[in-house]
């Protein structure tokens, strides 16, 4: 299979970068999409050390924005940093036609990339996988990373089916949060799928059997430490590596604070903290309490400057 090329960060056997954040989706006070702090945030998190940006995804709060805000935030971002990082476009939903739509929608907007979700509720079949990625694969001349979370979808992508998806000529990496390495691992070493972690607490074991690198919540705040910790694996420098996972262990609790898997509410709340707000979440997501909001704080100041 041949590896494509994704934008600026975009390299053989790294199509997308090492480090994306999943960034948040900015909203003004009354709900409505903040376009000009988009831009702020997409330039703040490659000042600090993100070659990627998945915007549209589930941080980016894609099941309340509509189809128009989600161009609107793919070309906000791609106006402020698209020569500078890749700049991948969530399209996953339930329904392979509006996913293939989404996906022609991000190619026109200019996207370098795009992230696929298992379709979640549907429950489909592993032949029904096989089809509705190779469906939305087909629309676009973009490479596509398969997104695999079955805490979210129910239905997780088998070996056997990533195996088979490995074949098509634009499906190149997998962002996993499922978190089996023995499963990642027959599939690193069968494929040439480039693996990202889509688990920040498990960034440092993916690396050890062959990602390349993370999609990554915390790194809207500890960029530099994210960047720092996949370099170091990358590099084979895995003393120092340990020694970063260590250091990030207080912001991978500071995101378990606000429950229910929902990083963005962290992420939203963990910006705020730091100077940069980005509006609440939109329901049924629901900001992070005051109390959430001091645990956060006192985690995020354990883990003080990069050195």
């Amino acid at each position: 299979m041949t590896t494509l090329q994704a934008g600026p960060a975009g390299r053989a056997g790294r199509p997308f970068g090492t480090v994306l954040t999943a960034m948040v989706t900015p909203f003004t006070a009354s709900g409505e999409l903040d376009l000009a702090a988009v831009g702020a945030l997409a330039e703040r998190l490659a000042d600090s050390g993100s070659d990627g940006l998945v915007v549209n995804g589930t941080t980016g709060e894609s099941p309340t924005t509509s189809d128009a805000e989600k161009v609107a935030v793919l070309r906000a971002t791609l106006e402020a940093v698209g020569d500078r990082v890749t700049v991948v476009a969530g399209v996953g939903t339930y329904d392979t036609a509006h996913s293939a739509e989404l996906a022609r929608q991000a190619e026109k907007a200019g996207a370098h990339g795009l992230l696929v979700v298992t379709p979640y509720y549907s429950r489909p079949q592993q032949a029904g996988l096989l089809a509705h990625f190779a469906a939305v694969a087909d629309a676009t001349g973009l490479p596509v990373m398969l997104y695999d979370i079955p805490a979210r979808s129910v239905v997780a992508i088998a070996p056997e089916t990533l195996l088979r998806l490995a074949e098509h000529p634009r499906i190149t990496a997998v962002k996993d949060a499922k978190g089996d390495l023995l499963a990642g691992s027959t599939v690193i070493a069968q494929s040439d799928l480039t693996y990202y972690s889509g688990d920040d607490p498990l960034t440092l074991p993916w690396m050890s059997v062959g990602a390349v690198g993370v999609v990554s919540v915390i790194s809207h705040v500890v960029g530099p430490h994210v960047r720092a910790l996949v370099d170091a694996a990358a590099a084979g420098d895995y003393a120092t590596a340990r020694r970063l996972h260590e250091t990030l262990l207080p912001a991978h609790l500071a995101m378990s604070r606000t429950g229910g898997g929902a990083g963005l509410v962290f992420a939203k709340a963990a910006l705020r903290l730091s100077g940069f707000g980005v509006g609440d979440p939109r329901l049924p997501q629901i900001p992070a309490t005051p109390e959430q909001t001091d645990q956060i704080a006192r985690d995020l100041d354990e883990i003080g400057p990069l050195r």
